[in-house]
C-alpha cells in the first residue's frame, strides 16, 4: 500500500467513524454549554413541564372565577295531555258535604328567564385560592427539575461520546503505527529480511484494532444519537463535539453537609410546596364544615296556554322577580369530612419521610461524588504517569527493534501496554468528568453549567 494508498484508507474510514476529512467543514461543532442551551429550548419534556405550568395559570383563573356572579338563561316548555284534577270542597260553590272535581293547568306551559347566583362567603373557596397560586409555585419548580434533568442527562451523555470519541482517536493513532509497521514488515519479508509469522502478527493485530475502531465508530453514532434524543434534536441533524470539553473544576470542601445545602435544591423546594399543598388540602376539607352563604335572583317570564300560541302578542305573559340569601350549615355528614381530614393528613406526613429520604439520598450523593472525585484525581495522577511510562518503553522498545536489538513481540506487547494505559488514563477521565458532574447535581448547581 503506497501512501497515497494509505491516505486514501484513512480519509474513508474517519469519514464513515466521525465526520472527518473532507465532511467535518460541513458538520458543526459543538460544545457542552451549546448543546445544554439547545437543549432547554428544545426538550419536549421541558417543553410538557411549560404547558402544564401554563396550565395552573388556567387553574388559578377558573378557581377565581367560581366566586365572581354566575349568570344562567332559563327556558322550559311543557305539554300537560292530561291536566291533573283535584277534589275541592263544595261549601266553594254551596253544596256542603260534597267534593266538587277542578282542574288546575293549562296544556301548554313555558317559562324563561335569568338566575343571579353570587357567592358571599365560603371558606373553601378562600382555601382554594391559597392553593391555586401554590399549585403555580409547583408546576413551575416542576419546570425547573424538567430542565435539571435535561441538563444532567446531555451532560452525561455528551462526556461518554466525548470519551468514545477520543478512545477512538486513540485506537486510531495505534492503528496508523501498525499500519506502517506492516508496510515495513512486508517490505523487509519480500527481501527476505523478516518473517512471514512476523507480518501476520502485525496483520492480526491491526485486525483486531480495525474492528475496536469499528466498534467505537458504532458507538459513537449510538452515544451522538442519545444526545440528539435528551437535545431534542433532529437525528438526521450532523455535529460534531468540542474535542477541548471539560466540567468547570470543581472545588473540594474539608466537609459537607446536606442540610447546608439542600434548601437551594430544586427537588426539595418541590416537596416543600406539595407538602404546603397537602396541607391546604386539609383545611379545604375542614372548611367544608363551616356555613356558606350566597345571594342569589331570578328574573323570569312565564305563560299558560290551552294551545300552542305562545308568539301571539296579544296573550298575556307574567313576569316574576325573586331576590335572596341562601344559607347552608353543615350539620352531619356520616363522619365523611373525619376521614377525609385524616387521609388528607398522612399525605402531609408522607411527605415529610420523602423529605428526609432526600436528605440522606443528598448527603449520600454528596459524600460518593467527593470519593470518586479524590480518586479519580490520584487515579488520573497515576494514569498519566504511567501512559508516560509506557511511551517511553515503546519508543524505546521501537528503537531497539528497528537497530534489530528487539524482537517483534516485545515491540507488540509494549503496543498492547501503551494502548491500554491511554484507554485506562480515558476512563479515568470520564470517571472524573462524571464525578464532578453528580457532586454539582447533588449541591442543586446545575444551572451552573449553562449561565
Amino acid at each position: 500500500m503506497n501512501k497515497k494508498q494509505l491516505a486514501l484508507s484513512l480519509c474513508l474510514s474517519l469519514a464513515t467513524g466521525f465526520g472527518y476529512a473532507q465532511n467535518q467543514a460541513q458538520e458543526r461543532v459543538i460544545s457542552l454549554k451549546e448543546a445544554l442551551s439547545f437543549a432547554t429550548n428544545n426538550n419536549i419534556a421541558i417543553q410538557q413541564a411549560q404547558l402544564d405550568e401554563e396550565g395552573a395559570e388556567y387553574r388559578i383563573k377558573e378557581t377565581k372565577g367560581s366566586g365572581f356572579p354566575q349568570i344562567n338563561g332559563t327556558g322550559q316548555l311543557t305539554v300537560t295531555p292530561s291536566i291533573p284534577t283535584q277534589l275541592l270542597p263544595g261549601e266553594i260553590i254551596g253544596q256542603p258535604g260534597t267534593y266538587v272535581p277542578v282542574k288546575f293547568g293549562q296544556k301548554y306551559n313555558a317559562s324563561g328567564g335569568l338566575e343571579l347566583s353570587q357567592l358571599i362567603f365560603s371558606k373553601s373557596y378562600f382555601v382554594g385560592l391559597e392553593a391555586a397560586a401554590t399549585t403555580r409555585d409547583l408546576y413551575r419548580l416542576r419546570t425547573q427539575m424538567s430542565k435539571e434533568d435535561v441538563i444532567y442527562n446531555v451532560s452525561s451523555a455528551y462526556l461518554q461520546a466525548l470519551q468514545t470519541k477520543e478512545q477512538f482517536n486513540t485506537i486510531e493513532a495505534n492503528y496508523n503505527r501498525l499500519v506502517q509497521l506492516e508496510k515495513i514488515l512486508t517490505l523487509q519479508y519480500k527481501n527476505d529480511f523478516a518473517k512471514k509469522v512476523d507480518v501476520n502478527r502485525i496483520t492480526v493485530n491491526k485486525t483486531n484494532l480495525e474492528n475496536q475502531r469499528q466498534a467505537l465508530a458504532s458507538a459513537y453514532e449510538q452515544q451522538k444519537n442519545a444526545l440528539k434524543f435528551f437535545m431534542g434534536m433532529p437525528m438526521d441533524q450532523q455535529f460534531e463535539l468540542s474535542d477541548t470539553e471539560s466540567l468547570t473544576n470543581t472545588a473540594l470542601p474539608l466537609t459537607v453537609n446536606a442540610q447546608e445545602i439542600i434548601a437551594q435544591r430544586t427537588d426539595y423546594q418541590a416537596l416543600q410546596t406539595q407538602k404546603k399543598l397537602y396541607g391546604l388540602n386539609v383545611e379545604n376539607i375542614k372548611g367544608r364544615s363551616y356555613p356558606s352563604l350566597a345571594g342569589f335572583g331570578q328574573y323570569t317570564y312565564n305563560a299558560q296556554r290551552q294551545e300552542f300560541n305562545f308568539f301571539d302578542t296579544s296573550k298575556p305573559w307574567f313576569k316574576t322577580f325573586v331576590l335572596g340569601v341562601k344559607l347552608n350549615v353543615p350539620i352531619f355528614d356520616g363522619f365523611q369530612r373525619k376521614y377525609q381530614t385524616r387521609q388528607a393528613e398522612l399525605e402531609v406526613k408522607k411527605t415529610d419521610l420523602t423529605m428526609q429520604n432526600l436528605a440522606l439520598s443528598t448527603q449520600m450523593g454528596l459524600d460518593n461524588a467527593l470519593k470518586q472525585i479524590s480518586t479519580s484525581e490520584l487515579a488520573l495522577e497515576n494514569q498519566e504517569r504511567n501512559v508516560r511510562l509506557a511511551q517511553e518503553v515503546y519508543d524505546t522498545t521501537n528503537r531497539l527493534y528497528k537497530e534489530g536489538l528487539s524482537p517483534l513481540t516485545d515491540l507488540l506487547e509494549s503496543e498492547v501496554s501503551l494502548r491500554e494505559a491511554q484507554t485506562n488514563l480515558n476512563n479515568e477521565r470520564l470517571k472524573h468528568k462524571i464525578a464532578q458532574l453528580n457532586y454539582i447535581k447533588a449541591r442543586g448547581e446545575l444551572n451552573n453549567l449553562i449561565q
